[in-house]
């Protein structure tokens, strides 16, 4: 890591806003969403940055005003402004282009983030939880919770590292990850977990007829409601109503 004036080093200081990235939820508000819990991230590694109260204090209110992302992203998009934090100071980078630069790599990330991680990984785990717990492998479903818990920080980790080294080059390595496709694979995997939950607290005992028949009913409701030709609200209601009357009968 280089040195700035001061001899105080960056690395430490950029380890500090890797840990604070976990806050970047923290002070959540309505008018600048995550920007507190942002900004705190950020602040000792712009005041490893810069040595001039002025400097410093025109790079706080960088990151004051709004900001909004997925949380598993904090921590690379902290290190990428910090990566160019360093080249404004050096006089490589406009800052006015940042704000753009901010609004369009966080709000790119964030839809990315909702689709893979929320939208996909974090189903598959709770899908894949209930299986194994269903199926009485609790041993496994908790080594898959830690697993995935530790793999999480490891992405973490290797996406700041490589965010501070790289800067905005890494996003084109990230686009090379085809992230959104993955996600799209990984609901058809939830798919199948979601028909193997159905199947392990299917009655005994099972008719091949009730079955398939009721496969054949999701998937035209499935149908139904990716066509946006059917709110999904209406069909959750339809699934709870016919549940409490099946249970009813039972």
């Amino acid at each position: 890591m280089e040195k700035i004036a001061g001899k105080k080093k960056l690395g430490p200081a950029f380890a500090r806003c890797f840990l604070r990235s976990y806050f970047a939820g923290a002070g959540f508000n309505t008018r600048g969403l995550q920007n507190i819990g942002f900004s705190y991230a950020m602040q000792p590694g712009l005041e490893a940055i810069y040595d001039d109260p002025s400097d410093l204090a025109k790079a706080r209110k960088r990151y004051v005003k709004h900001y909004n992302s997925h949380p598993f992203w904090a921590p690379l998009l902290v290190a990428i402004f910090l990566s160019v934090e360093v080249q404004i100071r050096d006089g490589r980078f406009p800052v006015e282009l940042l704000d753009k630069l901010k609004n369009t790599t966080s709000y790119t990330l964030s839809a990315i983030g909702d689709s893979v991680f929320s939208g996909s990984g974090l189903i598959f785990w709770a899908l894949a939880t209930v299986n194994m717990l269903l199926a009485g492998h609790h041993l496994q479903a908790m080594l898959l919770g830690v697993v995935l818990f530790v793999g999480l920080q490891v992405f973490k980790l290797f996406t700041f590292w490589s965010g501070i080294n790289k800067g905005l080059g890494f996003l084109d390595e990230l686009r090379k990850w085809d992230l959104i496709n993955w996600g799209e694979r990984l609901k058809f995997a939830n798919g199948f977990l979601v028909l193997l939950i159905w199947f392990q607290l299917w009655p005994r005992p099972l008719f091949a007829y009730d079955w398939f028949g009721g496969t054949a009913v999701l998937g035209v409701l499935g149908w139904l409601v990716a066509t946006g030709k059917i709110a999904r609200e209406i069909v959750a209601v339809l699934v709870v109503v016919v549940g409490l009357i099946t249970l009813h009968m039972l």
